[in-house]
């Protein structure tokens, strides 16, 4: 993402959702809305007595702090899913960045407010629709999904949908897409990492740094540098982090030097800002920045309109000529405009799956919420004190 759209859809996004919704009910879809949203409710006379518990999710209602996601219910009705879609039963979903972000109103490709949010999860399959023959029901999926996996049971298309490992768990299944698919097309997509280079992964400890450091270890000789705070850096080290760096009392280029004087040769930037000029001033020659995010702009569980600034006037700049006079690479990626590219996202889930019936990754789940604690959650999240992934799940708690 970048910090000039980031900063742009903060300034004219509102703050409050669209009237008339009551917060005891989840939001509707409209006749023909894409997949992703709740089942729309049937009407049944006299059905009320013999009707099954009501489907319970969680909404964003409006912009700002933890309180503005709301755990909502609906009526259950029999699914319909329809050609090419199919509809499941969640069982676990993953929290991302991208959904503390659209909290905040800085996420451009949210839908307009009330929305359930969610871009990722994992399920039983309870029916198909007409056109869909590599899926039934009874099936155990995992699902990739613009928003709305935020709720005990979802429609998607099938082509988002991928079938589970037999040994593979729910929470698992919720931990893998997002945050693999990230680093799996960073790292070797983008960065095209060999065997002998040096990566530079920031915030290592969360879900996309702790997919890093496993996919870094598939390939022989990689020196990782890690920032984290101190109290993390044992589980980096088990990890595979060769050299940990508390970024609250370091500065990160001057302990990479101390090491590497001639710098690295990947830089995972989900920083943005001052961060992205850091990370381009650290590269070898042939070396490569790849920018996934902006969380500078994350200071708080609110909007704060002078990192927003800050973080867009510091963004980073470079021309051509200068790429190519330093022999450097500067790369964009966002999962989010990715959604739809099935055939590339389906081979690096192919790819993923491989690794994981290989033993060779297995998502590290930090916590497991319900859905009634989102809002601790999103804080663990946001406090940065998770190391892996945060999971929320529809069912009882579990002890974290």
């Amino acid at each position: 993402m970048s910090a000039e759209k980031e900063a742009a859809a903060a300034a004219t996004m509102g703050a409050a959702a669209e009237p008339g919704v009551g917060e005891d009910s989840c939001p509707q879809p409209q006749k023909g809305e894409a997949a992703g949203d709740p089942q729309p409710p049937a009407a049944s006379e006299g059905a009320a007595a013999a009707s099954p518990p009501p489907l319970r999710c969680l909404v964003l209602t409006s912009f700002g702090g933890y309180d503005k996601v709301k755990l909502q219910s609906r009526p259950a009705v029999p699914p319909a899913p329809g050609p090419g879609q199919l509809t499941l039963r969640v069982r676990a979903c993953g929290l991302n960045f991208a959904d503390l972000m659209a909290r905040q109103g800085l996420y451009e490709l949210l839908p307009p407010l009330p929305v359930i949010l969610g871009m990722e999860g994992a399920g039983v399959v309870t029916a198909v629709g007409e056109g869909v023959s590599d899926r039934k029901e009874g099936d155990r999926v995992m699902v990739l999904s613009a928003s709305g996996m935020w709720q005990e049971e979802v429609t998607v298309p099938s082509a988002h949908t991928f079938l589970m490992p037999e040994a593979m768990t729910f929470e698992e299944a919720a931990a893998l897409l997002v945050n693999y698919i990230t680093a799996y097309m960073v790292l070797f997509d983008f960065g095209n990492l060999q065997p002998g280079h040096s990566v530079l992964v920031h915030m290592a400890a969360g879900g996309v740094g702790m997919a890093a450091l496993q996919l870094c270890r598939t390939v022989e000789n990689v020196t990782v540098f890690g920032t984290a705070s101190a109290s993390k850096h044992e589980v980096l080290k088990e990890n595979g982090v060769t050299h940990p760096i508390d970024y609250r009392t370091s500065d990160y280029v001057d302990e990479i030097k101390k090491v590497s004087p001639k710098g690295v040769d990947i830089v995972m930037d989900p920083l943005g800002g001052s961060d992205t000029a850091k990370g381009y001033n650290l590269l070898k020659p042939m070396g490569k920045v790849i920018t996934y995010g902006v969380a500078n702009m994350l200071t708080g569980p609110k909007r704060n309109l002078m990192a927003l600034a800050r973080t867009w006037w510091n963004q980073f700049n470079v021309t051509a000529l200068q790429l190519l006079q330093a022999n450097r690479a500067v790369c964009g990626f966002h999962l989010g405009y990715l959604v739809g590219e099935v055939e590339l996202v389906s081979s690096v889930v192919a790819r993923l799956v491989a690794l994981y019936n290989q033993g060779r990754i297995k998502p590290h789940i930090d916590s497991v919420w319900p859905f009634e604690k989102v809002a601790d959650a999103m804080k663990q999240m946001q406090e940065k004190r998770n190391v892996g992934k945060v999971l929320l799940v529809p069912g009882p708690e579990k002890e974290n």
